[in-house]
């Protein structure tokens, strides 16, 4: 019951093709190297982020890039991009119904509300949660200094 792996390697990604555009041909094989996932992970998480609209990358020659500013793309519309049954994957209800225990056959029932109360709070954090904000705690830890000149 968790947010998969997919999800943080498509924030390594994006985050990389951020940092790396006019500087290098992002490819699925520089951001498989990058994030130490197989190529194919890589090329399907980007499939998945190129269909939700998120990126682009042409036929052939690679060169991934944003379509939007950074500061548009939300967590939760990378989430989304990679899990297609939504919040539901976060948290599941083991299969029970038919089983003749009263508490198995309505167990669904009494945790629909809760359980809806909670994925709508994990998506409303995600929904505030920008690309741009975690490039800018990425640039802060990469480059220490650099925030701390700034500061003086």
């Amino acid at each position: 019951m968790q947010i998969s792996m997919k999800c943080s390697v498509a924030v390594h990604c994006l985050i990389f093709i951020h940092e790396a555009k006019g500087i290098a041909k992002v490819t699925s094989n520089l951001l498989a190297e990058s994030t130490g996932s197989n190529p194919v992970v890589i090329r399907n998480i980007l499939s998945a982020l190129k269909k939700a609209g998120l990126i682009t990358v042409p036929r052939g020659t690679g060169g991934a890039e944003l379509c939007a500013d950074p500061s548009q793309i939300t967590l939760y519309q990378i989430y989304s991009a990679l899990e297609p049954d939504g919040m539901s994957s976060i948290i599941g209800i083991h299969p029970c119904q038919k089983s003749p225990c009263p508490v198995a056959q309505n167990i669904r029932q009494v945790l629909k509300t809760p359980y809806q109360k909670i994925e709508d709070s994990i998506q409303q954090t995600m929904e505030g949660i920008t690309l741009q904000s975690m490039i800018d705690d990425f640039e802060q830890l990469a480059h220490p200094s650099d925030s701390d000149t700034a500061r003086s």
